[in-house]
Order: C-alpha cells, then structure tokens, then sequence
C-alpha cells in the first residue's frame, strides 16, 4: 500500500517548521470577513430567508470544508500534488462543460456559471480554474529545466493551456474572470523567466477578440458606457457603485460602528456578496480600510518571503500564482467598489459570501503554508532569484 501513500516518506521533525505568521494572517482575515458578512447580510437574510445567520451558516459550511482542503494541501507531499495535476485539470475542464447539461447546471441572475450539488447549493468551476491554471503552468515551467536557454517554442503549449482554461471560463460568459485568469498567467510566465516575445503576437489575437466580445455584448458594453458616464447612467448600470460609495463614504474615518444597522449598506445590492466590502468601511470608516490593507500587506509580504526562499521551484512559481490570484481579486474587488474600475463579478476573498471562493481560497492558502514548510535554499550558495529565475 505504500506506492498508493499520498503523503511524504520523509519523517515529519525533518520538515522545517511551517511559517506560523501566515497561519495567523489567514485566521485573522477568514475572521473579520465571517464577522463583516454577519452584519452586512443579517438583515438582507431576516427579510428574504427569515434568519439573520442565513449567510454565515452557509460560510460557516463552506469554510469547513475549506479546511479539508486547507489541510488536504499542507500536508501532503508537493510530488504528490504534481502527480495529481492530470486528474485536476481533467476535471476542472469536465466541470466546465457539466454546466451546460440540463439538469446539473444552475442559472443565477442571468448568467449559467454554477453547478447543482446536493445538501451545498452550488459550485461554481471558474474559481477551480484559477488555482489549477496555476498549480499546471508552475508544474510545466519547473519541468522546463534552463528555460531561458532552450528555443521559445517550449513556451507554446503552456500558451495553449492558459487559452484553453480562459475559454472555459468564456463559455460561461463571465468575462471579468477570463480576463483575470489570463493576467494571472501572464504574471506566472513572466516569474518563470520565459521571454515575453510570445506575448506580443498572442495579445494581437487576445486584444481584437476582447474587444469585440465587450462591443458585441449590449450589456457589458452598457457597463463600460455607464462606468464612463456615470452622472447620466447613475440610476441604470451604476447603481450598485453609487450605493457603495454612499456607504463608504458615510463611514467617515472611525465608522458607524456595526451595532448601528449599517443604514446605507443596506440599499447596497449584493451586499453580501461582490460589495461587501463597502459594508466593512461604512461599519469600520477608513480605520478599517488602514487594518484590512496591513493585514494583506503583511500576507503578501510573509509569502513573497516564502515564495523567495524556498528550494522547490514548483511550489515557489506556484505560491507566487497563488498569491497573485488572492491578491488580485482582493485588489480588483476593491477597485470595484469605490468606482475605479468598472463593475465586474470578482469576489473578494475571506469576505464575499460565496462557497466555491471560500473553499478555494483555503486551498490556497493550504499550498502556500505547505510552501512555507520546505527547507530554505541555501544562501550562500544560491542567489534568491535563483529560484525563480533558475
């Protein structure tokens, strides 16, 4: 049965202690979100589903089965989970095209993105491709042993992947998320030490068929017309930002205080979900905007240290994609709400309701705290940028 073992031979003491900071970090951005979602949600909960705990019981749920996979990533062995990307990719794809049978696929506003699963509503593939887009890319580059030596032609069939994980998420007409995706593995490239001659007759294709699919799209083109003339399209395709920036800006610099009922947030659509975070500033005022940003200032930090320092080039390109897809939606999703960028479906990570995010996000993390385990290189001997750009 040993050949069948998913975990490591090597004994457990010989395994450098995992960084307990990022531990910490995770914790304590999983528990300001449950906290800013109970009370964003609870009378948007009491009113539609007659419990004000309707949303973070579902979170709650989400969230331990999140720690599974927290747990499934930290201790099993990176060989493993190299072993293992066949069988994701597989069936990251397979639930991409599941959506479109009848019968398994769920329609929600509009837009068909969510599987039907018994006893926990739904899951939603696009956030599966993130992370396995990034876990296949960091595997394939690892393999590519002195990249920068061999001819371009290596990188090509990391291209095709990364085009056909975006056209996944295509299908489901969610463009907001294949144009993450697509950023994300172009940062994944650039960290790997490939040239990026290829991207330039890539974005000659990506570019026109971006354009066209936003000019083709009345309501994504509606988005961008609203988002650029905001004051005569305030009360059609700028509701949502409007409402959010009268939130924040009624949180002052100390907040409400979420005892008060969070008046404003409550005329916030999706509140819960994609604006929560104006609900965490106008409960928290900007104080809580400085707390937030420390707190994923200082996660980005402690695994960009990992991601510098470990001797396992996969697990480092993969971290490093990881932390660019946390960091990006956290960013984006920011954006979003305070009217910088328009409108898009990003959730914010540790905070939106949302099963599939919650439980992919700790899935993640679980990777990146597995990352932190593995012995540091040496650095007498070997540069740090080495182990990116090896």
């Amino acid at each position: 049965m040993s050949r069948f073992n998913f975990f490591t031979n090597r004994p457990l003491e010989k395994y450098r202690k995992c960084d307990s900071s990022i531990i910490l970090l995770i914790i304590l951005l999983w528990g300001i979100g449950i906290v800013a979602l109970y009370f964003c949600s609870s009378s948007y909960g009491q009113r539609i589903f007659g419990s004000p705990f309707h949303f973070v019981k579902r979170q709650l749920i989400s969230s331990a089965i999140g720690f599974f996979g927290f747990l499934f990533f930290v201790i099993v062995d990176m060989n493993k989970i190299r072993k293992l990307l066949p069988i994701m990719v597989f069936a990251s794809v397979l639930l991409c095209f599941l959506i479109f049978v009848p019968g398994l696929g769920k329609t929600i506003n509009g837009a068909r993105r969510w599987l039907k699963v018994p006893f926990l509503s739904t899951f939603q593939p696009s956030e599966l491709i993130k992370m396995v887009m990034v876990l296949y890319l960091a595997n394939f580059f690892d393999k590519q042993n002195k990249l920068l030596k061999q001819e371009d032609k290596t990188v090509w069939p990391a291209v095709c992947f990364l085009l056909m994980f975006c056209g996944c998420v295509l299908m489901h007409k969610d463009f907001s998320t294949t144009c993450f995706i697509f950023m994300v593995g172009v940062l994944v490239f650039l960290a790997s030490g490939a040239k990026i001659l290829w991207l330039f007759p890539l974005l000659l294709i990506v570019v026109p068929l971006a354009v066209l699919s936003v000019t083709l799209n009345e309501y994504r083109l509606n988005r961008i017309v609203g988002y650029l003339d905001q004051t005569n399209y305030a009360q059609d395709y700028n509701y949502q930002p409007m409402a959010a920036k009268r939130a924040i800006i009624s949180g002052g610099f100390w907040g409400q205080g979420f005892g008060s009922g969070l008046i404003k947030t409550g005329h916030v659509p999706e509140v819960q979900s994609d604006y929560i975070f104006a609900g965490w500033v106008e409960g928290t005022g900007f104080f809580g905007v400085i707390i937030y940003f420390i707190l994923l200032g200082c996660f980005a930090w402690r695994v960009m240290v990992t991601v510098l320092t470990t001797s396992d080039r996969f697990a480092s390109l993969a971290s490093f994609g990881l932390l660019a897809v946390i960091v990006g939606q956290s960013l984006m999703n920011v954006a979003v709400v305070v009217g910088v960028i328009p409108s898009t479906g990003v959730p914010l990570p540790f905070f939106s309701s949302g099963g599939t995010s919650i439980i992919i996000t700790l899935a993640m993390c679980g990777f990146i705290v597995n990352t932190s385990r593995i012995d540091k290189i040496d650095e007498q001997d070997t540069s740090v940028g080495d182990v990116i750009y090896e």
